[in-house]
């Protein structure tokens, strides 16, 4: 397996009472972008934060089986999960910026990792910002607060914050629920082209979304991969009644 692969095994996990994810089989190759797709509440959210462990934070959450990412298991007792959430970094369906200059909101991330090098922070910021396709609209307002942006741009801000740290997985939940159409496809062609360095989970409530992205499809319905297949396959001939109700839009 490429050393940014995934693999879910048998994973379920629940908050107190509730299941939110059942029995999740899944296998992610390194470099692949893999759209996780269902109606709102489905698992999907969970699904994300359980690959860089931000479901730690829920005191009532109980998890079973396996996640591996590059062939490691992430819920070892031996991991640091700090060094996790580098290595896998997530975007939000808001677009979180901190409150300073477009120039720090690139840099934090650096700076809290121990680099003081002016120069290699200069530098990082400057590929990141290229690399998240924002360089050209910012370059000569670095300086000005990142809050000023459009939601697009703060959206590509905050991913251009994870690219800074070299991450192995980039994971999107929902990143253009709040966006206008320009921006979520700009964000969408994005994506393919991260994809040729990164591995990437997108999940998405649209299946219009996932039909343009056009990458390989796990279809989650109340916690349960109902089937996994290329898009072109599961829009035009899915494997289950469910998912052929979802993509008619006669569920969810």
């Amino acid at each position: 397996m490429n050393h940014n692969g995934i693999r879910f095994e048998n994973f379920s996990y629940a908050y107190g009472e509730v299941q939110a994810l059942r029995s999740i089989n899944i296998e992610i190759a390194g470099n692949e972008l893999f759209t996780v797709m269902g109606p709102t509440g489905s698992g999907k959210t969970t699904m994300l934060r359980c690959l860089n462990r931000l479901n730690d934070l829920v005191g009532s959450g109980r998890c079973s089986g396996s996640v591996f990412v590059g062939g490691r298991s992430i819920y070892d007792p031996s991991v640091d999960v700090t060094s996790l959430r580098r290595r896998v970094g997530m975007v939000f369906a808001m677009p979180t910026v901190l409150p300073a200059s477009i120039y720090e909101n690139v840099a934090y991330g650096l700076r809290r990792a121990g680099e003081r090098a002016a120069v290699v922070i200069s530098t990082v910021v400057e590929k990141s910002l290229i690399a998240a396709a924002l360089w050209d609209e910012v370059k000569d307002r670095l300086g000005e607060r990142a809050d000023r942006l459009s939601g697009g741009q703060q959206q590509r801000l905050a991913l251009a914050r994870i690219l800074a740290l070299e991450p192995d997985v980039i994971l999107l939940d929902e990143p253009t629920s709040g966006l206008d159409p320009i921006s979520t496809l700009r964000i969408e062609d994005l994506l393919r082209d991260l994809a040729e360095k990164y591995t990437i989970v997108l999940a998405t409530h649209n299946p219009h979304q996932a039909a343009r992205v056009g990458s390989r499809v796990g279809f989650l319905f109340q916690g349960e991969i109902v089937e996994i297949a290329p898009a072109a396959q599961i829009f035009t001939s899915p494997g289950d009644q469910r998912t052929e109700a979802f993509v008619s839009g006669r569920l969810g």
